[in-house]
């Protein structure tokens, strides 16, 4: 049996590695938030009036799961 730990690279291993968000993420996350707070609004009034029921979500989630979910696509390296 052998070790395939010793055999990779070191900067590998670290570059895989969870990281700290750094200020630039939250400035990047706060601008996005921004832009999908408007859209997720709309979206949650017309989807109101086209069922006739709340939606589980309310807008400001649904925005902060868009942000949530596009802020890290941008720092994919």
């Amino acid at each position: 049996m052998s070790d395939h730990a010793v055999n990779t690279p070191v900067h590998a291993a670290r570059a895989h590695g969870h990281r700290a968000p750094r200020a630039e993420f939250y400035v990047y996350f706060a601008v996005i938030l921004m832009g999908a707070f408007p859209v997720a609004f709309v979206s949650w009034i017309v989807s109101t009036i086209r069922h006739r029921r709340l939606p589980k979500r309310g807008p400001f989630a649904s925005a902060w799961f868009d942000a949530k979910a596009i802020t890290p696509l941008i720092f994919r390296a």
